[in-house]
């Protein structure tokens, strides 16, 4: 049976935070804690070692296949900093156009630095993947 690999932890977010090594990075981990936290109204927790994630819902796929996944998050990698948000949001590609200098994978949208974005487009990305995702799994 599959055993998802990141569900919620009672690490500490802030222990995590001061982990990170580029002190840019932490300043950014920090900024981003309060726009997630502004954006959802949601108290931030650990999924896994590394990404800290809003809020939790419950899916089941036509396959049989189910889990809890956060609704949305972020990790402050050494690389990039991850966004994780809902990628199938009808009006993805429109809000990433406006959200600034970042690419895009299948599941998450990659920046360098809180400063490269605009964060209002960032929260209106953030409150629509909640309020889309409440909606789909009626949370």
């Amino acid at each position: 049976m599959y055993k998802a690999k990141t569900t919620e932890t009672d690490r500490s977010v802030t222990a995590f935070i001061e982990t990170v090594e580029r002190p840019s990075i932490k300043e950014d981990a920090y900024r981003l804690l309060s726009i997630f936290e502004e954006a959802t109204g949601l108290t931030a927790k650990m999924w896994g070692p590394s990404i800290i994630g809003f809020g939790s819902y419950h899916y089941k796929y036509e396959s049989g296949h189910e889990g809890d996944s956060m609704l949305v998050g972020f990790s402050p990698r050494k690389a990039k900093i991850s966004l994780y948000l809902y990628q199938a949001l009808p009006e993805r590609e429109e809000l990433l156009s406006k959200l600034g200098k970042h690419t895009a994978g299948k599941g998450c949208v990659y920046i360098n630095k809180v400063d490269d974005i605009d964060s209002d487009v960032l929260k209106d990305m953030i409150t629509k993947s909640v309020d889309y995702l409440n909606k789909l799994y009626n949370n």
